[in-house]
């Protein structure tokens, strides 16, 4: 899977600040959240598509007030009114983003968000957790040929089986990835259940990730090692400045924080077994085989005159038995390491 030519893998898993209700409206504001993404260590900074309208009513019963801490007692349509992005600011961003060749997209919530994004041509498609269940939002966007990357929150497998049968209709699994989600905002970490990250590429087949919803870096950084090859998570210019989400996103700094973490947690799972360079220095506390005494040349080695002991500049100690009885090849001194060529007829296993 690639997004703008960047292969999207485990080897450095792909970061998208998510942008989401933070701007404020303000145009200004989402360029400094733009360039404090990108100076920061984010792959890409995403938006979200929509208008109040599509997403809700104007209803001011108790069924469309909302229950959730964060924004309690609080209406849909308020809340949805505040969040959305006026489209024809969301142009200039994506021209902004291209200009600075730095990787945007979005999530859209209809199908006219999808024309809209058509047009201003997205990399990618992100589907967002509470519209997992909208098959034709997920169709039309596998559709176009982009990558998709779709959030599980509060999906049952059911729900996730008929989101990537619809989806794989129109698009090859190598070109979708999921994103393990909890949708709390904010969410506690102990709710995460990490084991599902590779529960659901077993499943599935496809690239997974992380959408996270906590309040600082510790789940992205523990998802690492048990698959996520994508990490989302929100970003605003600090977590008191008032905007919708900024309770639960992250600040510039904690972004580099986290960017820095990402490449040093994956870079501990690279497969190959190797010595590193604190190690080889650290030979001064191996142990090896030395000389206790001096033999001359010719000489045969009994045990008196071998040693097991630091630093680790002789042989290795497993040889002790294999040196045992054989001759020098020359003078050899007290305190100087085995060394193969110092003794006739060993050879190395």
């Amino acid at each position: 899977m690639k997004i703008n030519n960047k292969v999207i893998s485990n080897d450095n898993p792909y970061l998208i600040a998510e942008m989401s209700g933070n701007h404020k409206k303000d145009f200004a504001r989402a360029i400094e959240i733009i360039d404090k993404a990108k100076a920061n260590g984010a792959d890409a900074v995403k938006f979200q598509t929509y208008k109040p309208e599509t997403i809700t009513m104007n209803m001011k019963s108790e069924a469309f007030k909302v229950k959730d801490k964060l924004w309690s007692g609080r209406y849909l349509w308020d809340v949805y009114d505040e969040g959305s992005m006026p489209w024809e600011m969301q142009e200039e961003l994506f021209k902004y983003c291209k200009e600075i060749s730095f990787t945007a997209f979005s999530s859209p919530f209809d199908l006219t968000a999808i024309e809209f994004l058509e047009r201003v041509d997205v990399p990618a498609y992100k589907i967002a957790s509470f519209e997992i269940l909208d098959l034709e939002l997920i169709s039309e966007c596998c559709k176009t040929g982009k990558p998709v990357i779709i959030s599980t929150g509060m999906a049952s497998y059911d729900e996730i089986d008929d989101a990537i049968n619809v989806a794989t209709k129109y698009t090859d699994k190598s070109n979708l990835c999921l994103l393990h989600c909890i949708s709390g905002y904010p969410s506690k970490p102990e709710d995460y259940n990490l084991k599902k990250i590779p529960e659901l590429s077993n499943r599935y087949g496809v690239k997974v990730g992380l959408s996270d919803h906590t309040e600082d870096n510790l789940v992205p950084l523990l998802s690492v090692p048990l698959g996520a090859c994508v990490i989302e998570k929100h970003i605003t210019l600090s977590k008191d400045d008032g905007a919708l989400d900024s309770k639960f996103s992250m600040d510039p700094n904690q972004l580099k924080e986290l960017s820095a973490k990402l490449n040093i947690a994956s870079k501990t799972l690279e497969g190959e077994k190797r010595i590193s360079e604190g190690e080889i220095n650290n030979r001064l506390f191996r142990r090896s085989l030395y000389f206790a005494k001096d033999l001359k040349k010719g000489e045969v080695i009994d045990r008196d005159a071998i040693k097991s002991i630091r630093p680790g500049d002789g042989l290795k100690p497993k040889y002790l038995l294999d040196v045992i009885g054989k001759k020098v090849s020359q003078d050899v001194f007290y305190g100087t390491p085995i060394l193969k060529e110092k003794v006739i007829g060993f050879q190395e296993k």
